[in-house]
């Protein structure tokens, strides 16, 4: 039996779409198989969160949850069965419906609903309806969403669907797959499948803008005397020349590095950040710092102290 969505997300039944939405993206973030990969644990969370976050997100099918009628896996409740049959004509007698009765019920429902057309969808010339929408939130990895792709999606009823990621789409936004949601009725057009997207973090990288940024790590000999060493890029690594006498926090850029242009848009850069390390102790390197502390007098903090 499927986790209380709400227990799942770590949510009250008080949270708000926002907030539903930032606890999924925060999960899937943490739990993705591509972040975890051969970590069972991780896919069944990552998996139960997509699950409590395909149901909450729906404001129908939430309130539906709240109410009782339906369990955590959208499944009706024993208490929504006998519902059904108990607010049925005075006198008439429990019967199970058939898949008929199910059927029939569901046309007239489209029908009838907002003045005579499905929720979501539109009404068209000679009665015939489109089918509705159906809506997925689907977690990429950082490396598919800077340089575009193709993923697949499998739809509830079986059937999958290839999606075609755009190079540069951003965290939160929305593929619309035009055609590919609920078939229409009485020769109405199809419904659309709307897939949100969340953009697992990278473990080096990271996006401003359609830039990319790196902190690289650089020891005190690559720093002081400057050298040839290997970053890595949204493709393949590269070699970097350090200048001599380089700051830790100095940037060097490398143009067209960045998102890949696609469209109008120009190629980002990736800016790289030299971080320092000192490295493991070294009685030497230790003995010759002093000595060279002894011979300048050097403050770097002279103009902080300066200052009124």
């Amino acid at each position: 039996m499927a986790q209380d969505p709400y227990q799942t997300l770590g949510l009250s039944k008080s949270a708000t779409a926002d907030e539903i939405k930032a606890a999924f993206r925060k999960l899937a973030k943490k739990h993705h198989p591509d972040l975890n990969p051969g970590n069972k644990a991780a896919e069944a969370r990552f998996k139960a969160a997509s699950a409590a976050n395909e149901l909450l997100s729906d404001p129908e099918r939430r309130a539906r949850f709240d109410r009782g009628e339906i369990d955590a896996e959208g499944h009706p409740t024993e208490r929504e069965f006998y519902k059904q049959y108990a607010e049925g004509a005075q006198g008439g007698r429990y019967r199970p419906q058939s898949a008929q009765d199910d059927a029939f019920g569901d046309i007239f429902e489209q029908m009838f609903r907002q003045g005579g057309g499905p929720a979501g969808a539109g009404r068209g010339q000679g009665g015939a309806f489109r089918g509705q929408d159906m809506q997925f939130a689907l977690t990429i990895g950082f490396g598919l969403a800077a340089l575009g792709g193709t993923t697949r999606i499998a739809l509830p009823e079986g059937r999958g669907l290839d999606v075609s990621i755009p190079p540069g789409l951003r965290d939160g936004q929305t593929i619309r797959l035009r055609g590919q949601g609920q078939p229409g009725f009485n020769g109405g057009p199809a419904g659309d499948v709307l897939i949100e997207v969340s953009v697992a973090p990278h473990p080096f990288l990271r996006r401003e803008g359609d830039d990319i940024h790196l902190d690289l790590p650089v020891t005190l000999a690559e720093a002081m005397l400057g050298g040839k060493v290997t970053a890595p890029t949204l493709t393949t690594p590269v070699t970097l020349t350090v200048p001599a006498h380089s700051d830790a926090g100095k940037t060097l850029r490398l143009r067209g590095r960045g998102i890949p242009a696609y469209g109008k848009r120009p190629a980002g850069d990736l800016y790289v950040k030299l971080t320092l390390v000192a490295g493991p102790p070294d009685a030497a390197l230790e003995e010759a710092l002093r000595a060279w502390a002894g011979r300048h007098d050097f403050n770097p903090r002279a103009a902080m102290q300066e200052a009124p």
